[in-house]
């Protein structure tokens, strides 16, 4: 997908006008694991509402597979198909008697055979990590955690190209997290899909993700690997946004006269350089 100067304002010619977005070019290569980080107001929720047509650039343009997406003969629904963007809370969108009924869903509205739909939403729950004996249990009979998982497979059950994910372990204690941030990377790995995951938490997405950009008013301040990106926390910081705690530590011991890699951005990472100067003579 690229997108060649996209353009968004809120409001237009009224005294609360608000510019969302402004000339962001991007190019968001297959099979890539990328995020998405900024402070409120950033833009970055109203950027990845563009990726699927849910909203509509005031000037610029996006291309997908090769096609415009604004030209007049495009067909959005196929856009929507193959770009598939799951919600903060996404499991307020569950509403059928059973999970198996709720993931049949969008494939049941692509007017597919009924096999089909249901080795579709079979599939995307295995990928979603659901275990089987839940299927046939009522949505809101489920953790949140599982609520999470159901939702995310009702997306998955259309087959989507890339996967977009807004803040997907919002209000989860940190066991769900962790199962659910290991599913996403899990479903990566495993479907080659694109996956584009907004979120807060650094120590997240420095973890997970290959590639990551920063939105700041509306422009992308920093597009990179997590390191490259991190290596920046002064600037981020300056922007209302912060480094995972391990490029502080590392920091501070670097000052401390340790020898380490201050460009550390995982525990991992952290603890093979701090290993590694220790047994330096």
């Amino acid at each position: 997908m690229i997108l060649d100067k996209i353009n968004y304002t809120y409001s237009r010619d009224t005294a609360y006008e608000r510019h969302a977005l402004k000339d962001v070019s991007l190019k968001l290569e297959d099979g890539q694991f990328i995020g998405i980080i900024g402070h409120t107001g950033s833009g970055k929720s109203t950027l990845i509402q563009h990726l699927n047509g849910l909203m509509r650039a005031d000037s610029g343009t996006i291309f997908f597979n090769g096609e415009n997406i604004y030209d007049k003969e495009y067909d959005i629904r196929t856009l929507r198909a193959k770009v598939g963007l799951v919600f903060q809370y996404p499991e307020h969108q569950l509403f059928e008697a059973t999970v198996f009924q709720d993931v049949c869903f969008g494939p049941k509205n692509q007017k597919l055979p009924k096999e089909e739909v249901e080795a579709r939403a079979a599939d995307a729950l295995r990928a979603a990590g659901l275990p089987e004996n839940l299927w046939q249990q009522s949505p809101f009979e489920l953790s949140g955690g599982q609520k999470r998982r159901a939702a995310i497979a009702g997306v998955l059950a259309m087959r989507p190209q890339m996967l977009i994910l807004d803040e997907p372990t919002a209000g989860l204690d940190p066991r769900g997290r962790d199962e659910i941030f290991e599913q996403v990377a899990g479903m990566h790995r495993d479907l080659h899909m694109t996956v584009v995951l907004v979120s807060h938490s650094m120590e997240d997405v420095a973890n997970y993700v290959e590639r990551l950009i920063v939105m700041n008013r509306g422009q992308v301040m920093l597009d990179g690997t997590p390191r490259h990106v991190f290596s920046y926390y002064k600037e981020l910081e300056a922007v209302g946004l912060a480094a995972p705690q391990v490029t502080y530590l590392m920091h501070e011991l670097r000052k401390a006269g340790l020898s380490v890699d201050v460009n550390a951005t995982t525990k991992d990472e952290a603890k093979a350089s701090i290993l590694k100067a220790l047994a330096r003579p």
